[in-house]
């Protein structure tokens, strides 16, 4: 785990030299380049890690150890993985192995909060999507696809109905089990939703 400090938002991840190499290698970057993913800095040559979203805001969520741990254990697994090409169809979590067995968490952690924070403005689900990185999508009354990971896109549709409790909806692109098992995908989508959530309040209260 890495070092953790008490007020702000830099942090030193524990990935060793090859990890690090290989995360390089699959976002296909440059030497002394960054390693960047949720508004999230990695630097891939000493393992700094900072919330460029924040921009060095104080939050108790960001200086969690238990966070920084899941993000570490995350980034561990994705750097084992070979590159495979996206395969450009979408798939609800549930299609992958073992998908089942984490669905209600999934859906309680990753969908479900889209839906009750953006019911009442669909239009700051692009919004916070696109200060992540990600590209709208004309899909439902909102939606946008987030590179979560750069190899791992995560698509997230709004619906809005009047008459109907608003519904969320969280699909991958079906390779995405090449890089992480069904609870890898689960926590990366947790992560995503979080961070969609801390957008949106950032873009309301600037």
């Amino acid at each position: 785990m890495g070092t953790i400090p008490q007020c702000n938002t830099l942090v030193t991840l524990n990935l060793a030299p090859e990890q690090r190499l290989r995360l390089q290698n699959l976002a296909g970057t440059q030497n002394g380049e960054a390693f960047r993913f949720l508004g999230f800095s990695l630097n891939l040559q000493t393992g700094e890690f900072i919330d460029e979203l924040q921009k060095g805001a104080a939050d108790p969520e960001v200086s969690n150890p238990t966070m920084h741990h899941q993000i570490t254990e995350l980034l561990l697994e994705y750097s084992g993985a070979a590159k495979k090409i996206l395969s450009r169809k979408q798939v609800k979590f549930r299609m992958f192995p073992g998908g089942i067995a984490y669905e209600n968490a999934f859906l309680r952690k990753a969908v479900d909060p889209i839906a009750k924070i953006f019911a009442a403005q669909p239009e700051l689900l692009v919004a916070a999507g696109v200060l992540l990185g990600g590209r709208k999508l004309e899909l439902g009354q909102a939606s946008v696809e987030i590179s979560a990971f750069n190899l791992v896109p995560i698509t997230y549709i709004l619906w809005v109905d009047e008459e109907l409790p608003p519904t969320a909806n969280v699909l991958y692109d079906e390779s995405a089990n090449s890089y992480l098992n069904a609870e890898g995908l689960a926590n990366l989508a947790e992560l995503t939703t979080w961070r969609l959530i801390l957008a949106q309040k950032l873009l309301k209260n600037p």
